[in-house]
């Protein structure tokens, strides 16, 4: 029989954990003298990706300081492993910096925001996923110009956010803490910021995140051949199956995502599996995402429904080992695919209708999860935001990362441990300025060593 503790004895947990590791002791950045080169770190994750692939990773990661943080879950990872913890943990997300948070449609239909990315992600420290939040969006300010000040103001308002969400949901019933999410139109009421602007600033993100349908992709990713759909290729972003680079092996990756799609289905709930019976499977290609994940295998899976103009758009996304089992426990899961979609339902509030894993026994043998490509999705553009737009939305992914984390953890024991005051927001932000530096001799690092010729990359015109 689990023993529960009382209300009182979690508290008091919280506040133990500050004999570990002071609030203070947060703020503390420096790297160990064996610390790993980035470099050949970023270099051994490339071991098994799409070959022609890896100098498209390396060229997005090249564009900025903030770009290349965004590839660089494995350095950030090995570098909290010697940082102080609390020893309270959680589900992590693993990969929590500003962009891997967004909109997108509930099954209920309506835009929430939440996080959107758990490659990486497992049970772990809570600080760790604080610590690359908060610093994502010092990274970020410095590389739009802002000024210190601005950039720390944005960066406490994220550790701020977070301390704050996590009182009120140490206050809350399970039940209504399992229930609670944030709608698009529920941040309309938000203070502190000119009532206008933010309703035309969240009028314009809702138009372009309900664009983002498989109808609209199926204009995008598809083109008419012999009176059928099938996915164009554009290459090499978005290659066919049957177009892939190695012609006598794509017939057996075809053949091996077909029946890999036929098994994912078995990991729906029934009432689930039965509507997607319903579609026919028209095709399959071969999508690059993101930053870090280029050279992961993507493939997107074309769907038929009543006709034509009723398409819907999987994507299967290779999952690897995440990065945090190097530092922490290996996954419970024999499939990382199942990994991330536990991990994604724990920590999310609204999942996708169609999410679920799989694993190809074909010449790319891997663990995939599926989901939907486009279903209203909404993100934060880092490149069009102003100081103050910056600090709403830090506000914002704090408060989302402590529900996330309250769902999965000792939300009254973690409430504790930050307590009232703003020691742990200036702590956090003080480590957030000095990992950002690090950051940037990590990217200058990299970067030497394109401009070197020791490694290639190159981004399609």
């Amino acid at each position: 029989m689990t023993v529960r503790m009382t209300m009182a004895e979690r508290t008091e947990s919280g506040k133990a954990g500050r004999s570990r590791a002071p609030r203070s002791s947060h703020a503390d950045w420096q790297p160990s003298a064996d610390r790993p080169d980035p470099v050949a770190l970023l270099e051994d994750q490339n071991l098994g990706r799409v070959p022609w692939l890896v100098p498209v990773r390396r060229s997005r990661m090249q564009v900025s300081p903030f770009t290349f943080f965004r590839g660089a879950a494995r350095i950030m990872a090995v570098d909290l492993a010697s940082t102080p913890t609390s020893g309270l943990e959680v589900q992590l997300s693993g990969d929590a910096h500003l962009s891997n948070f967004g909109a997108y449609a509930s099954p209920e239909r309506q835009l929430v925001f939440d996080q959107n990315d758990f490659d990486e992600t497992l049970p772990g420290p809570w600080e760790w996923d604080l610590k690359r939040l908060a610093a994502s969006f010092m990274i970020a300010g410095q590389h739009m110009g802002f000024t210190p000040r601005q950039c720390r103001t944005a960066t406490s308002a994220a550790a701020s956010a977070y301390r704050q969400a996590m009182a009120g949901f140490a206050e809350m019933g399970l039940l209504d803490l399992w229930y609670d999410h944030v709608t698009i139109d529920d941040l309309r009421g938000e203070s502190g910021l000119n009532r206008k602007l933010l309703d035309n600033a969240l009028d314009r993100f809702q138009r372009r995140a309900t664009r983002k349908t498989s109808l609209q992709a199926l204009s995008k990713l598809a083109e008419v051949v012999n009176g059928e759909y099938r996915i164009r290729t554009d290459a090499p972003l978005l290659l066919r199956m049957l177009d892939l680079p190695d012609q006598d092996a794509a017939p057996a990756l075809e053949a091996a995502a077909i029946q890999a799609f036929a098994d994912y289905k078995q990991t729906l709930e029934d009432h689930r599996r039965h509507f997607l019976e319903r579609y026919e499977l028209v095709d399959v290609g071969l999508k690059v995402v993101g930053v870090g994940s280029v050279g992961t295998r993507c493939v997107i899976l074309l769907l038929k429904g009543r006709d034509d103009h009723d398409p819907l758009f999987l994507q299967a996304k290779e999952a690897g080992p995440s990065v945090l089992e190097e530092q922490l426990l290996r996954s419970e899961y024999d499939n990382h695919g199942r990994r991330v979609v536990e991990g994604q339902r724990l920590i999310q509030a609204q999942s996708d209708s169609f999410l679920g894993w799989t694993k190809s026994s074909g010449p790319a043998h891997a663990d995939f999860y599926l989901r939907q490509l486009r279903d209203w999705k909404g993100s934060f553009e880092v490149e069009e935001s102003t100081p103050t737009g910056l600090e709403f939305y830090a506000r914002l992914c704090g408060m989302t990362l402590a529900r996330g984390h309250a769902r999965s953890g000792d939300a009254a024991a973690i409430s504790a441990y930050c307590g009232t005051g703003a020691s742990l927001d200036r702590a956090i932000t003080t480590f957030s300025e000095n990992y950002a530096a690090q950051n940037l001799d990590d990217f200058k690092a990299f970067r030497q060593a394109i401009s070197d010729g020791r490694l290639e990359a190159s981004e399609p015109m």
